[in-house]
């Protein structure tokens, strides 16, 4: 029998001959995706006894293969992220794979010789881009602690200089303890396509960096991912990157929570756009799937419940009506509990829409509601400059 288990510190391939157990080989990496979620096959076996693995290590997936003798042989492929749904026949492997300028597309890998030969059964139109017409990212690694650093996705403006400057909006990935990936994201295109830098946070308790980085978040979500979205903001700003005034932060899901705590203290962050967001992780533990309780349990304990008082800056909430995982009632409550503070934040409400807004038919709608949010508060900051430079003179 052969299973994943993180023992050694990475989730790792073991197997289990009844007797004992060992591993298969020993990687630097999650031979697994964060597994909140059903029906993943991130490893295959060939007929020639051989075993094909997706192994993520920080936000880049790879291909290996795993001999008999436990020689770990990369697999040369022109994917950056590989989705954990692989499929085996014989010495060919079935895969969804794509990178910063190609698209998600389905292709067979031929494993039988030495070098791998690609077969792409199903693109979307336009998989493979220009890198011109799209932003890339570039990683930045940014010290939040004296034995700590955080990795992030830096996607600058669509066509920009070398040196540009522009509004920067921080992402703080789903889960908590997902990661954010090299491939390519279209809801960053759609910012960077308008003038603004997009910038997806690794921040503790990520996925991909090991057992330790992620369970480190357990007691702590609310206080250290926060810190790390704020750190790596902070650094933008001090490297000229960043516009002040004109740093935002969102979320979806527990990405959500992130971003309306790191608008509830002292920050870099002028607004907040939080997704179908977890507001009281107590209650969140009840309402999550059963199988993903545990783990909600054990990150519980540190920020709690999102305190309207604490509150200081603009917040758009998108939440779907039909959301069973993050209850819209916890946002409504929110909302009036801000509104009462005389900070009625705005809220779009999606009728009949559960909890993966991105995914659904209102997302054009979403985006375009976050994009107005943050051009709303530049205006907003813009006018306040301009009726103080008047009164001045």
């Amino acid at each position: 029998m052969y299973f994943v288990s993180d023992r050694s510190g990475w989730w790792n391939l073991y197997r289990w001959d009844g007797l004992e157990v060992e591993a298969v080989a020993p990687i630097a990496g999650e031979c697994t995706a964060e597994p909140w979620e059903l029906g993943y096959a991130s490893y295959g076996f060939l007929d020639d006894g051989r075993i094909v693995v997706a192994v993520q290590e920080g936000p880049r997936h790879r291909l290996v293969v795993i001999e008999p003798d436990g020689t770990v042989r990369p697999v040369d492929l022109p994917y950056t992220s590989i989705k954990p749904y692989l499929a085996v026949r014989g010495t060919t492997v079935a895969l969804i794979g794509s990178s910063p300028t190609a698209a998600p597309q389905v292709a067979l890998v031929d494993l039988a010789d030495a070098d791998p030969r690609v077969e792409v059964l199903a693109r979307p139109e336009h998989a493979a881009l220009d890198g011109a017409r799209v932003s890339t990212p570039t990683q930045l690694r940014v010290r939040v602690a004296s034995d700590r650093e955080v990795l992030a996705l830096v996607y600058p403006p669509t066509g920009s200089a070398a040196d540009w400057r522009a509004p920067v909006i921080v992402r703080a990935h789903p889960g908590p303890t997902a990661s954010c990936l090299l491939r390519l994201d279209w809801q960053a295109q759609f910012f960077t396509s308008r003038g603004f830098a997009v910038v997806d946070v690794d921040y503790l308790g990520s996925t991909g960096y090991g057992r330790v980085f992620r369970e480190s978040l357990y007691g702590r979500w609310g206080l250290d991912d926060v810190d790390d979205c704020a750190a790596v903001a902070v650094h933008l700003l001090s490297a000229g990157r960043a516009v002040p005034g004109q740093v935002f932060i969102r979320g979806a899901s527990a990405g959500g929570y992130t971003a309306l705590h790191a608008v509830a203290q002292d920050g870099p962050f002028a607004a907040a756009t939080a997704v179908s967001a977890i507001v009281d992780p107590d209650r969140w533990a009840q309402t999550v799937p059963r199988f993903q309780r545990a783990h909600a349990m054990r990150l519980r304990g540190g920020a709690g419940r999102v305190r309207a008082a604490a509150v200081q800056g603009p917040v758009l909430l998108i939440h779907g009506t039909a959301d069973e995982v993050a209850v819209v009632e916890d946002v409504r409550d929110l909302a009036e509990e801000l509104t009462s503070l005389g900070m009625a934040p705005e809220v779009l409400l999606l009728a009949d829409v559960g909890h993966y807004v991105a995914s659904s038919r209102r997302a054009g709608a979403a985006l375009e509601a976050e994009l107005a949010h943050y051009l709303s508060v530049m205006a907003d900051a813009a006018n306040d400059q301009r009726a103080l430079h008047s009164g001045q003179r």
